[in-house]
């Protein structure tokens, strides 16, 4: 058990990391181009359970974020993967996100949506800092309705992962 909490504790030290680019970023990945509507061409479904994902981690709701998580399921921020094997690892996973996330763009590619984020402060524990503003790109695996990979990717065009299950 506190081997769990290590890793949870690891990757928010990484995701602290992740949200400061620096301000450095610079792109505009664009916005809506309709209410509603996400750009980047994945399916609609799919890029809905990531918006509300986001919309509810930044408003600090831990809670029903972890609800959007399949159990079991997998994240990866950095290099720990994290086994999600039940709502508490959830709540402890998207606890560690300093950061709240506004969806912007969301791509198919491979058996992923590649979802690219705004980043924002929310409520709650830790702080976004400087990488408010910032970008973050993660891949994720939407499985009947729930995400059951969450895998941060690069922000300069790196592949997503190939898919694990």
């Amino acid at each position: 058990m506190p081997m769990r909490y290590a890793a949870i504790a690891l990757i928010a030290v990484f995701a602290l990391v992740a949200c400061d680019d620096g301000g450095e970023s610079g792109s505009d990945p664009g916005g809506r181009q309709a209410e509603g509507e996400i750009p980047g061409g994945a399916d609609p479904a799919e890029a809905e359970v990531i918006d509300e994902w986001a919309r509810t981690l930044s408003e600090g709701d831990i809670d029903g974020a972890a609800g959007y998580f399949a159990i079991p399921s997998v994240a990866e921020n950095g290099p720990a993967l994290i086994q999600i094997r039940d709502l508490d690892d959830a709540r402890l996973f998207n606890a560690s996100l300093p950061c709240g996330a506004e969806l912007v763009r969301a791509v198919p590619e491979g058996g992923f949506v590649v979802a690219t984020f705004r980043l924002t402060e929310r409520p709650g524990p830790g702080t976004c800092g400087p990488g408010t503003g910032g970008e973050a790109r993660t891949a994720f695996a939407i499985v009947d309705g729930r995400i059951a990979e969450w895998r941060r990717v690069g922000i300069d065009g790196e592949q997503a992962p190939s898919r694990s299950f």
